[in-house]
């Protein structure tokens, strides 16, 4: 295993089963439509940069910057911003600012899920990124019902 440095799934120890990420999503397919319609101008700036005040300022004060350029303005580079949600906590979920915090949150029991959103703090474009699972175990076919 690499050592890789951001709040991904495979910075947690204990994230792997047989190899893989445990209910790992990646949403890059959704990111690309979207901005390929945007370049085609099928969909205006106002339509994506639209980001909540609370996301722009996670984004601005605890986000993580990325190598990647904004895909809409490409001015700055895309923050991002990690939220965790389940059941030992605020229905808001918990934003997340330091790796320690993301794996303390790992050693809680119970299934918790973490959502990493991609943030533009300058034209206010926002996508999620990402979602894995964090801690706790696999769900069985019949609790995924």
């Amino acid at each position: 295993m690499r050592a890789v440095t951001g709040f991904r799934p495979e910075s947690l120890r204990g994230a792997y089963v047989t190899g893989e990420v445990a209910g790992h999503v990646d949403y890059r397919l959704a990111r690309n439509s979207v901005v390929s319609e945007f370049r085609k101008g099928r969909l205006s700036r106002l339509d994506l940069c639209d980001a909540q005040p609370e996301l722009l300022r996670a984004a601005t004060n605890v986000g993580e910057e990325s190598r990647e350029d904004c895909p809409i303005c490409e001015e700055s580079k895309v923050r991002l911003v990690s939220y965790v949600f389940g059941r030992r906590l605020p229905p808001s979920g918990r934003c997340v600012t330091t790796k320690a915090e993301l794996a303390r949150l790992t050693q809680l029991s119970g299934d918790l899920t973490c959502y990493v959103v991609e943030v533009c703090p300058n034209c206010s474009w926002n996508h999620l990124a990402q979602t894995f699972s964090l801690g706790g175990r696999r769900p069985t076919a019949k609790e995924s019902q």
